[in-house]
Parts: structure tokens; C-alpha cells; sequence
């Protein structure tokens, strides 16, 4: 069985399967003829602490990914990445486009980086990979800068095609039905739509060159999109990722699975797949039996944290069917502009006093009566109960998972780093450098 990884910056779910009007066909059909997940998440809402995650099959704090690769961050053990593990078994692991977990792309475990020297996008890098013969079974890396603000095609539709007319589209969930949201989001839906054609070319190799019927599609992206109170947060607008999977066995025929699941469980279920032994640092859950269904649930919660991103902003989340519980462990107690990404959607809300805007330490939302997550019920005694209970089980996860959080520590980087101040404006603003103790 062939494995291609494909994965995105920043998109959510906000593309059509999940019912959102952004036209990405390819993903739509993607969707159609496999499966679907509604309800998948990853484990940190920030970029490189997400994909280690996923990679690694372990929560962000076990693997050693605390921050950004191009902040001077990198994952504390690349052996445990999932290219070491499906080389062991014969696999040629090949990296086309970006990745975004360690800054020494050689310990990875890619046998092949065919975009190291090469400025070919990387669809185009991909389609030439599957257009070759091959002997061994190989797992494909394909990157997308797409649809990362600082990517020059965001607000770019496909060649040839025009652009999305932002007087007759929504805003994205959080925000309200004026102008200027509706243009950010207009943005954002056409750098969607270029990423659906391009990841609509790999698709369309794999059938033209016969991988189809033993190949194992993987397509998700990171986290939320890059927007306030999305990307780098851990309601579910920065949790809530697309993950649609289509391959052998029944990974197919559009089904459209409910139960929760997280990015980290990716590794196991490729490892039942493919027949290989888990190795024994996974903490993820293979979701097989969801998608076979011989169960309803694989896991009753997922969990989820924030370390750094642009600035330190230590968080701590657990998510059930019912409740979402998020925990603050800092004494600033005001949003952190810099770990917002620059846009004419943030300039809008900061205008409209959003800086001053106090947060909580304890957050605690009714996912089934309040999906927004915007009626904070930490407070509130009757709710004393479920917030205790939350708690416990939130704490219960970091002492089993070692978390430093668990003592209040503070994880320093093991390398030269640099981050912003908690009251910087912007990430673009001149970064400290954070040494090493």
C-alpha cells in the first residue's frame, strides 16, 4: 500500500465537503469517494507543533515540539517521526513541497527530497514522483503553502479563473456581515480555491498513472484559519480540521464519520493498514474500527495545547461531545496581538477595541447549546461540578503525558529561538532572541 500525505497551512474545514460555500471540487469529490471525518482535530493550533504531532503520533509536549521550525524550534525526536518507521518497513519516503518540523531537513527520515534544489511547485514536483515506476511502496509528503496569509497566492484564485466577488459571500463564522469581513474572507476563499486545483493535479495523477486502487490519500492541513480567535486558539474554529481519507479496504465510498478523533491517531491507523507493528511511543488510537463500523467511538475526548508561537501563551484543552474546557496557564490576562496573523480582519477588530478585550483563565463552553464557544460558563456555579470534573480530567492527561505544564514551567528552547513580546502588536515587530539556558 502507497501512502501520499498531503497538507495545507491554515485552511480548517472552511472548504465545501464541510458545507461551506467555497468551491473546491476536487476535494469535494475527494470526499465523495472516500471518507470524511466531521469531527477531527489537531493537537495544537500553531504550525509546527501540529504537524509533529500528526508525525509523530504523540501530543506536541511528548515529542519535543514546543514552537515554530522557522522560529529556531525543531522537534526533540525527529527518530520518532513516521518516515523512520514506514523506512524500517520498505517504504521510500519522499518529500515534495514544505515541511515544518525540524530545521535539519536530513534527520527526518526522508529517502528522498526531490524539492530541495528544485523551484517546481510542489504539485508539479508530486505528479512528476508519480509518474515514475516504482518498486517499493512509497509514502509521498506533499506540502502546500496554501492557504497561508504570507503565501503569494493567498487572495490568488487558479490561473485564468476570477476572483471570488466579495459582496455575495459570508464571513467567516465568528464575525459579522459587513464589508471589510467580507473581503478578508473573499481573500481567503480564493487562495482555497488555488489550493483545491493544485491538490486536484496530484489526485488526478494518481488515477492517470494506476496508484489508485493501493494507494492510501491522506489530506488535512494544520489547524484554523489564520483569523482572530481561529488559528493559534483552542476553541474549535483553530482545533477543527479537515480530514478526508480515501484508499483500500473501507476507505471508501463517501462515508462521513462523526466520532471524535485527533491528528495523532493518523499514525496508528496507517500502521494497521499497512501491517506494520506500532511503535511503542504512539499515544494516538487508530481509528480503523471507526471507519469499518464495528464501533461508534474511538475516544471520548481529544486533547489539545498552546506553547509558542510568535509569543509564549502556555494553554491547555480538553474536548468531549458535550464540553470544551480550556485552561490559561499565564497571568496576562489580555489578548496576545502577535500571535494573530496581520490582516485587515484583525486591524478591524483591534479599531473596535478587541486589545482590550480581557481573557479568563478557565474557560468552559456547552459545545451542543453554545458550538460558538462564545458563553463562557467557568463561572457560573451551577456549573461548578463540570468545570471540576473538566479539570481532572484535563490534569489527569499532563501528569500521564508528562506534561511541564503540570508544575507551571515554563519550556525553554534547547536552541537559539526568537519570540515576541506578550504586548508586541504584530509578529512582524523585531523578535527577542531566546537563548538557550
Amino acid at each position: 500500500m502507497n501512502i501520499v500525505y498531503i497538507h495545507s497551512h491554515d485552511t480548517g474545514r472552511y472548504i465545501q465537503p464541510y458545507g461551506y460555500g467555497i468551491p473546491t471540487p476536487e476535494l469535494q469529490k475527494l470526499a465523495e469517494e472516500g471518507v470524511l471525518f466531521r469531527s477531527a482535530f489537531c493537537a495544537n493550533p500553531t504550525c509546527s507543533p501540529s504537524r509533529g504531532a500528526l508525525l509523530t503520533g504523540q501530543w506536541p509536549h511528548s515529542c519535543g515540539m514546543f514552537g515554530l521550525v522557522n522560529r529556531g524550534w525543531s522537534i526533540h525526536h525527529p527518530e520518532r517521526l513516521i518516515m523512520h518507521t514506514l523506512q524500517r518497513a520498505g517504504y521510500e519516503t519522499v518529500l515534495t513541497g514544505i515541511q515544518h518540523v525540524v530545521k535539519n531537513i536530513n534527520e527526518a527520515g526522508w529517502s528522498r527530497i526531490i524539492n530541495k534544489n528544485d523551484d517546481l511547485p510542489a504539485e508539479e514536483l508530486a505528479v512528476s514522483f508519480l509518474s515514475e515506476s516504482h518498486t517499493k511502496p512509497f509514502f509521498l509528503d506533499v506540502g502546500f503553502h496554501e492557504t497561508h496569509r504570507k503565501d503569494e497566492n493567498f487572495a490568488n484564485p487558479p490561473s485564468g479563473e476570477d476572483h471570488t466577488d466579495p459582496r455575495f459571500i459570508r464571513p467567516a463564522g465568528p464575525f459579522p456581515d459587513t464589508a471589510v469581513f467580507r473581503e478578508d474572507m473573499a481573500h481567503f476563499i480564493d487562495a482555497a480555491r488555488q489550493l483545491d486545483w493544485k491538490i486536484g493535479r496530484i489526485l488526478d495523477a494518481i488515477d492517470r498513472y494506476n496508484w489508485k486502487e493501493n494507494t492510501l490519500i491522506i489530506c488535512t492541513t494544520d489547524h484554523g484559519i489564520a483569523f482572530p480567535f481561529m488559528k493559534c486558539n483552542l476553541t474549535d474554529q483553530g482545533l477543527g480540521v479537515m480530514l478526508i481519507i480515501r484508499g483500500p479496504k473501507e476507505y471508501n465510498g463517501g462515508k462521513v464519520i462523526d466520532g471524535l478523533v485527533s491528528q495523532i491517531d493518523v499514525f496508528p491507523t496507517i500502521c494497521e493498514l499497512a501491517g506494520i507493528t506500532p511503535p511503542d511511543w504512539l499515544q494516538g488510537i487508530s481509528f480503523n474500527p471507526l471507519v469499518m463500523g464495528q464501533i461508534k467511538e474511538v475516544r471520548e475526548e481529544v486533547f489539545a495545547e498552546i506553547n509558542y508561537h510568535a509569543a509564549y501563551e502556555p494553554q491547555r484543552a480538553i474536548r468531549t461531545n458535550n464540553w470544551k474546557y480550556i485552561r490559561r496557564y499565564s497571568d496576562y490576562n489580555l489578548p496576545i496581538m502577535a500571535n494573530c496573523d496581520d490582516s485587515i480582519t484583525k486591524s478591524a477588530l483591534i479599531k473596535m477595541g478587541w486589545r482590550e478585550q480581557k481573557t479568563s483563565k478557565e474557560e468552559l463552553y456547552n459545545i451542543i447549546y453554545d458550538p460558538s464557544e462564545t458563553n463562557n460558563l467557568a463561572n457560573q456555579f451551577a456549573m461548578t461540578n463540570i468545570k471540576k470534573e473538566m479539570r481532572n480530567r484535563l490534569k489527569s492527561w499532563m501528569l500521564s503525558t508528562s506534561d511541564p505544564l503540570v508544575d507551571n514551567n515554563i519550556v525553554s528552547p534547547d536552541t537559539p529561538s526568537m519570540i515576541n513580546q506578550t504586548t508586541d502588536l504584530s509578529p512582524s515587530q523585531d523578535p527577542i532572541n531566546l537563548r538557550a539556558p
